[in-house]
């Protein structure tokens, strides 16, 4: 499963509709300062379930709204969308029959936030469940940002387990388990 394309809407600086195609499995984004490089990395977590305004660069979940500026007026609302090629059939139980997969979440000003699984709507842990064991998530390693490969080769053994543990698949075992014993208690 790869990540074929990108659709922003309202999103931070892609106030307009954008479609950005990613055609290979290694993609890197590079361009001038202010060009939206961030902003692409900030969508995608955004969508994959990240809740943390401050992950995404900002002070509250409003602030991925286009906020307007001088030639433009401020936009209600803010999607994303992102839409993985499954041909492979990677992606495992009753998404397997599906050669692409859309993952879409939208957010109003007036704080309402829903999430879309192929054009249906779902909670947020629906989308984080459906990824699990992939190497793909909001804080996935999939991603690698900048100082983040500082960060592994001066992490303490540990914490770079986890990191291990993550990128392997592993920890959705390790999260399922702590589910069912907190059940059992």
């Amino acid at each position: 499963m790869r990540l074929s394309k990108i659709k922003l809407a309202g999103f931070k600086s892609f106030v307009d509709p954008t479609t950005i195609e990613m055609p290979s499995n290694l993609i890197g984004i590079v361009g001038p300062n202010g060009c939206g490089k961030s902003n692409t990395i900030d969508a995608v977590r955004w969508v994959m379930g990240e809740s943390s305004a401050k992950h995404l660069r900002g002070g509250s979940m409003e602030d991925v709204i286009f906020s307007g500026s001088s030639a433009r007026k401020p936009v209600a609302q803010a999607s994303v969308e992102l839409v993985f090629d499954n041909t492979s059939g990677s992606l495992g139980g009753e998404y397997a029959q599906y050669a692409e997969i859309s993952v879409r979440r939208q957010v109003t000003r007036e704080g309402q936030s829903h999430y879309f699984l192929n054009s249906s709507r779902c909670r947020r842990r629906d989308i984080t469940d459906i990824f699990l064991g992939t190497g793909l998530g909001p804080r996935s390693y999939a991603i690698i940002e900048q100082g983040m490969i500082s960060r592994l080769i001066e992490s303490r053994p540990e914490d770079l387990r986890v990191y291990i543990e993550e990128a392997a698949g592993i920890s959705k075992y390790k999260d399922r388990r702590r589910e069912t014993e907190n059940r059992m208690r």
